[in-house]
Protein backbone atom coordinates (compact mmCIF):
# COMPACT_ATOMS: atom_id res chain seq x y z
CA UNK A 1 0.00 0.00 0.00
CA UNK A 2 1.15 3.32 -0.67
CA UNK A 3 1.60 6.36 1.97
CA UNK A 4 0.50 9.97 0.72
CA UNK A 5 1.29 12.52 3.05
CA UNK A 6 -0.63 15.58 1.91
CA UNK A 7 -3.62 17.32 3.58
CA UNK A 8 -7.26 18.73 2.19
CA UNK A 9 -6.93 21.71 -0.33
CA UNK A 10 -3.14 21.31 -1.27
CA UNK A 11 -0.63 19.39 -4.23
CA UNK A 12 -1.54 15.98 -2.29
CA UNK A 13 -4.97 16.30 -4.22
CA UNK A 14 -3.02 15.70 -7.65
CA UNK A 15 -1.56 12.15 -6.08
CA UNK A 16 -4.44 11.32 -4.26
CA UNK A 17 -6.46 11.58 -7.80
CA UNK A 18 -3.82 9.68 -10.09
CA UNK A 19 -3.89 7.11 -7.13
CA UNK A 20 -7.70 6.46 -7.63
CA UNK A 21 -7.50 6.47 -11.34
CA UNK A 22 -4.69 3.96 -11.43
CA UNK A 23 -6.69 1.92 -8.81
CA UNK A 24 -3.49 1.39 -6.26
CA UNK A 25 -4.26 1.07 -2.90
CA UNK A 26 -3.30 4.14 -0.63
CA UNK A 27 -3.62 5.70 2.78
CA UNK A 28 -3.72 8.93 3.50
CA UNK A 29 -1.64 10.72 6.47
CA UNK A 30 -2.46 14.44 7.27
CA UNK A 31 0.10 16.37 7.37
CA UNK A 32 1.40 19.84 6.88
CA UNK A 33 3.42 22.88 8.40
CA UNK A 34 0.25 24.99 8.62
CA UNK A 35 -1.17 22.60 10.97
CA UNK A 36 0.24 21.83 14.14
CA UNK A 37 -1.77 19.37 14.86
CA UNK A 38 -0.70 17.33 12.07
CA UNK A 39 1.56 14.09 11.79
CA UNK A 40 4.26 16.94 10.75
CA UNK A 41 7.04 15.24 12.96
CA UNK A 42 6.09 11.50 11.07
CA UNK A 43 6.64 13.72 7.57
CA UNK A 44 9.89 14.84 8.37
CA UNK A 45 11.22 11.62 9.06
CA UNK A 46 10.38 10.81 5.07
CA UNK A 47 11.11 14.13 3.76
CA UNK A 48 13.14 16.64 5.83
CA UNK A 49 12.15 19.33 3.82
CA UNK A 50 8.22 18.62 5.18
CA UNK A 51 6.84 19.03 1.86
CA UNK A 52 3.82 17.98 0.63
CA UNK A 53 2.95 15.68 -1.37
CA UNK A 54 5.19 13.41 -0.30
CA UNK A 55 4.57 9.74 -1.52
CA UNK A 56 6.06 6.58 0.21
CA UNK A 57 5.95 3.34 -2.23
CA UNK A 58 4.86 0.12 -0.79
CA UNK A 59 8.59 -1.11 -1.20
CA UNK A 60 9.70 1.91 1.40
CA UNK A 61 10.86 4.41 -2.04
CA UNK A 62 10.33 7.77 -0.88
CA UNK A 63 9.00 9.98 -3.51
CA UNK A 64 8.69 13.90 -3.73
CA UNK A 65 7.71 16.77 -6.20
CA UNK A 66 4.36 16.39 -7.36
CA UNK A 67 5.49 15.92 -11.22
CA UNK A 68 8.11 12.89 -10.13
CA UNK A 69 5.44 11.26 -8.31
CA UNK A 70 3.09 11.51 -11.01
CA UNK A 71 5.66 10.22 -13.61
CA UNK A 72 6.82 7.51 -11.57
CA UNK A 73 3.28 6.25 -11.07
CA UNK A 74 2.13 6.91 -14.79
CA UNK A 75 5.99 4.52 -15.90
CA UNK A 76 6.37 2.35 -13.10
CA UNK A 77 3.66 1.59 -10.97
CA UNK A 78 -0.41 2.08 -13.05
CA UNK A 79 0.80 0.89 -16.69
CA UNK A 80 -0.92 2.69 -19.47
CA UNK A 81 -3.49 4.08 -18.04
CA UNK A 82 -1.94 7.20 -16.29
CA UNK A 83 0.63 8.30 -18.44
CA UNK A 84 -1.79 8.91 -21.31
CA UNK A 85 -1.53 9.07 -24.75
CA UNK A 86 0.52 5.68 -25.23
CA UNK A 87 1.76 6.93 -28.43
CA UNK A 88 5.65 8.07 -27.72
CA UNK A 89 5.44 11.73 -29.11
CA UNK A 90 1.99 12.06 -27.43
CA UNK A 91 3.38 11.19 -24.27
CA UNK A 92 6.60 13.30 -24.42
CA UNK A 93 4.35 16.33 -24.37
CA UNK A 94 2.18 15.32 -21.42
CA UNK A 95 5.54 14.84 -19.43
CA UNK A 96 6.23 18.32 -20.54
CA UNK A 97 3.19 19.46 -19.52
CA UNK A 98 3.58 17.78 -15.95
CA UNK A 99 7.25 19.22 -15.75
CA UNK A 100 5.77 22.77 -16.87
CA UNK A 101 3.48 23.41 -13.77
CA UNK A 102 5.44 23.37 -11.22
CA UNK A 103 8.69 24.88 -13.14
CA UNK A 104 5.86 27.93 -14.23
CA UNK A 105 2.62 27.94 -12.25
CA UNK A 106 3.49 26.13 -8.71
CA UNK A 107 6.65 27.83 -8.26
CA UNK A 108 4.91 31.39 -9.06
CA UNK A 109 2.49 30.47 -6.14
CA UNK A 110 4.96 30.17 -3.96
CA UNK A 111 6.20 33.60 -4.10
CA UNK A 112 2.57 34.79 -3.80
CA UNK A 113 1.88 33.30 -1.00
CA UNK A 114 5.39 33.81 0.74
CA UNK A 115 6.61 37.16 -0.64
CA UNK A 116 8.46 37.20 2.19
CA UNK A 117 11.18 34.74 1.49
CA UNK A 118 12.03 36.35 -1.74
CA UNK A 119 13.11 39.96 -0.82
CA UNK A 120 14.51 41.64 1.93
CA UNK A 121 11.83 44.40 1.81
CA UNK A 122 9.67 44.05 4.90
CA UNK A 123 6.74 46.83 3.99
CA UNK A 124 3.75 45.52 3.36
CA UNK A 125 3.43 47.85 0.33
CA UNK A 126 6.23 46.07 -1.15
CA UNK A 127 5.50 42.59 -0.34
CA UNK A 128 1.77 43.24 -2.05
CA UNK A 129 3.82 44.73 -5.54
CA UNK A 130 5.70 41.46 -5.67
CA UNK A 131 2.25 39.51 -4.95
CA UNK A 132 0.01 41.64 -7.96
CA UNK A 133 3.46 41.37 -9.72
CA UNK A 134 3.58 37.32 -9.61
CA UNK A 135 0.00 36.38 -9.91
CA UNK A 136 0.33 38.67 -13.43
CA UNK A 137 3.09 36.19 -14.46
CA UNK A 138 1.24 33.30 -13.03
CA UNK A 139 -2.09 34.13 -15.24
CA UNK A 140 0.10 34.77 -18.17
CA UNK A 141 1.91 31.51 -17.64
CA UNK A 142 -1.34 29.72 -17.72
CA UNK A 143 -2.50 31.18 -21.06
CA UNK A 144 0.53 29.58 -22.42
CA UNK A 145 -0.37 26.33 -21.03
CA UNK A 146 -3.49 27.02 -22.79
CA UNK A 147 -2.80 27.69 -25.45
CA UNK A 148 -0.37 24.42 -25.64
CA UNK A 149 -1.88 22.06 -24.76
CA UNK A 150 -5.40 21.57 -26.58
CA UNK A 151 -6.23 18.21 -26.82
CA UNK A 152 -9.33 17.22 -26.32
CA UNK A 153 -12.01 16.19 -24.20
CA UNK A 154 -9.33 15.97 -21.64
CA UNK A 155 -5.80 17.04 -21.54
CA UNK A 156 -4.17 13.41 -22.26
CA UNK A 157 -6.88 12.68 -25.08
CA UNK A 158 -10.31 10.94 -24.39
CA UNK A 159 -9.68 9.88 -20.57
CA UNK A 160 -7.92 11.36 -18.00
CA UNK A 161 -4.30 11.00 -16.79
CA UNK A 162 -1.29 12.59 -14.89
CA UNK A 163 -1.47 15.80 -16.42
CA UNK A 164 -5.26 16.45 -16.11
CA UNK A 165 -4.85 15.44 -12.22
CA UNK A 166 -1.98 18.50 -11.75
CA UNK A 167 -3.59 21.08 -14.03
CA UNK A 168 -7.08 20.70 -12.38
CA UNK A 169 -5.47 21.11 -8.68
CA UNK A 170 -2.63 23.51 -9.34
CA UNK A 171 -5.00 25.91 -11.44
CA UNK A 172 -7.25 26.35 -8.52
CA UNK A 173 -5.02 28.47 -6.67
CA UNK A 174 -4.25 32.24 -7.11
CA UNK A 175 -7.12 33.49 -9.06
CA UNK A 176 -6.02 31.42 -12.24
CA UNK A 177 -9.53 29.29 -12.58
CA UNK A 178 -11.31 33.13 -12.66
CA UNK A 179 -8.70 34.78 -15.44
CA UNK A 180 -9.18 31.57 -17.37
CA UNK A 181 -12.67 31.39 -17.13
CA UNK A 182 -12.43 34.77 -18.83
CA UNK A 183 -9.70 34.84 -21.19
CA UNK A 184 -8.95 30.89 -22.20
CA UNK A 185 -12.52 29.62 -21.51
CA UNK A 186 -11.88 26.68 -24.15
CA UNK A 187 -9.52 25.35 -21.11
CA UNK A 188 -11.88 26.16 -18.57
CA UNK A 189 -14.31 23.64 -19.75
CA UNK A 190 -11.79 21.08 -19.89
CA UNK A 191 -10.87 21.77 -15.72
CA UNK A 192 -14.22 21.49 -15.26
CA UNK A 193 -14.80 18.08 -17.33
CA UNK A 194 -11.94 16.61 -15.41
CA UNK A 195 -13.51 17.95 -12.41
CA UNK A 196 -17.20 16.41 -12.89
CA UNK A 197 -15.16 12.66 -14.16
CA UNK A 198 -17.14 9.88 -12.21
CA UNK A 199 -13.54 8.86 -10.50
CA UNK A 200 -11.99 12.40 -9.72
CA UNK A 201 -15.27 13.70 -8.73
CA UNK A 202 -15.19 12.03 -5.46
CA UNK A 203 -11.33 13.49 -4.23
CA UNK A 204 -12.30 17.25 -5.66
CA UNK A 205 -15.54 17.01 -3.49
CA UNK A 206 -13.24 15.66 -0.32
CA UNK A 207 -10.78 18.82 -0.69
CA UNK A 208 -12.98 21.84 -1.83
CA UNK A 209 -16.42 22.82 -1.56
CA UNK A 210 -16.89 24.23 -4.82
Amino acid sequence: MYTLYGTRGSGSAAVEMALELARLPYRIVRASEWEPDSALDELRKVNPLGQIPTLVTPGGQVMTESAAILIHLGLDAAGPGLLLPVDAAARAQAIRGLVFIPANCYSRITVIDYPQRFTIAADEKALDAIRQGTRKDLHRNWEVFADTFTRQPFLCGDTPGALDCLAAVVSRWSGSRAHLREHRPAFHDVLMRIESHETLAPVFKQHWDN
